[in-house]
């Protein structure tokens, strides 16, 4: 795999780790085509968020840590959420002014638009926010909030920070569920009111979930069903989620 960037090499590493349990500086050097510093650094950089304990020569798995919630959920079902997140790019065209939250579907839908000119991208995702500056033609800009380490985010009510500084023309949100009645939902009080403030500055909505999403609980609303433009879901999702909601709804094929 040589030429990958960080974040893909660091995400390779934890998924050596669930599998064998260890890794070794030799072995990563070899299979990305970087030097032992690189390959050093990159377990450091994981090891600072207690995602695995560095041993001699390498490295083994971290167990317990709640830091890790954000990579745990970003590797469960990958595949669907990398397929949503490909569809959806499709909406974005050069030059826009978009909001991404801080869900893991929005992450590999920012690894989607890092080749896109004069993109703004306003973004509550630490993760997210981390891949896009690495582009020099996307501007990326933080709201502010409180750090949220379960999901990398900025989280609670921004206040006026987005309010009179125009229309974003897209949002896209993950989300904990969904209803026809109650619209895109989450649990997190913290999560749901950075939402909000979001989906307000947007004018087109679209909610970016795995068909695991669909029938779960969920309390609070961010988005009315009105203010939703699209859904993008796995082809797993029913067709009674297309008949109900009563706007588009791509469903893509889960394994990409």
């Amino acid at each position: 795999m040589p030429g990958i960037a960080e974040h893909e090499r660091q995400q390779e590493v934890l998924r050596l780790l669930e599998t064998d349990g260890q890794v070794t500086v030799g072995e990563l050097t070899e299979r990305f085509g970087v030097s032992a510093v690189t390959a050093r650094k990159d377990l450091e950089s994981l090891e600072r968020r207690r995602l695995l304990r560095r041993v001699r020569g390498g490295a083994v798995r971290s167990h317990g840590a709640d830091e890790g919630a954000f990579e745990m959920r970003l590797r469960h079902r990958a595949e669907a959420k990398r397929a949503i997140a490909r569809a959806a790019a499709t909406v974005v065209g050069d030059g826009d002014a978009i909001a991404l939250d801080g869900s893991t579907t929005c992450y590999y839908l920012a690894l989607e638009l890092r080749e896109r000119r004069s993109l703004i991208v306003v973004t509550n995702g630490l993760r997210t926010a981390d891949v896009l500056s690495e582009s020099d033609s996307i501007t990326v800009v933080l709201p502010g909030g409180t750090v949220r380490r379960s999901s990398w985010s900025l989280v609670g009510d921004f206040g006026d920070v987005l309010a009179s500084r125009g229309q974003l023309q897209h949002g896209f949100f993950g989300v904990r569920s969904l209803s026809r009645q109650a619209g895109l939902m989450e649990l997190s009080v913290e999560e749901t009111a950075a939402k909000q403030r979001m989906v307000a500055a947007c004018r087109h909505v679209y909610g970016l979930f795995d068909s695991s999403k669909v029938g779960r609980f969920a309390l609070h609303s961010f988005a009315e069903p009105g203010q939703v433009t699209r859904l993008f879901t796995d082809d797993a999702a029913g067709d009674d989620l297309v008949s109900e909601w009563g706007v588009p709804v791509t469903r893509v094929a889960a394994d990409g």
